[in-house]
């Protein structure tokens, strides 16, 4: 199938999805080409030392949103990695705030793909972090 297809079964629960976005209590929300959204809303578990969220919370949550907007741009028959991918949190996430955290696809081509993602406040819109990827497509 298709990486689009892929992503679509994830969604309808008829394909098993990885298991992190489920440890970070999130949930895939919505799948389009090029476009993915997942909510999410942190908790104690996802904490540092200090009681803040922790930033590998940020980043799953990012990773994962990048990595399945450019699936759903993947062929049938190819698979991608990411190559790098950097995230900016631009400011404290409180513990149990709901978030919308959107994949969108800058560039989908033969051999590599680019993506941005956003963690936004699903009450009041504020910007948490950002995130952005650069992906390689690899034949199957």
């Amino acid at each position: 199938m298709s990486g689009l297809e892929f992503m679509q079964a994830a969604l309808n629960g008829t394909q098993p999805h990885g298991a992190l976005v489920g440890l970070m209590n999130g949930r895939l929300a919505h799948v389009e080409l090029g476009r993915v959204v997942f909510h999410a809303t942190p908790q104690f578990p996802h904490t540092n030392p200090v009681g803040t969220v922790h930033g590998g919370w940020y980043g799953a949550m990012l990773d994962s949103a990048l990595g399945c907007a450019v699936m759903t741009t993947v062929p049938k028959g190819k698979w991608y990695t990411t190559l790098e991918y950097k995230v900016n949190l631009t400011r404290a996430l409180p513990l149990d705030v709901d978030v919308v955290v959107e994949g969108i696809v800058d560039h989908a081509g033969r051999t590599t793909a680019t993506a941005q993602a956003t963690i936004k406040g699903k009450s009041d819109g504020k910007l948490y972090a950002t995130g952005s990827t650069t992906c390689i497509i690899l034949a199957g």
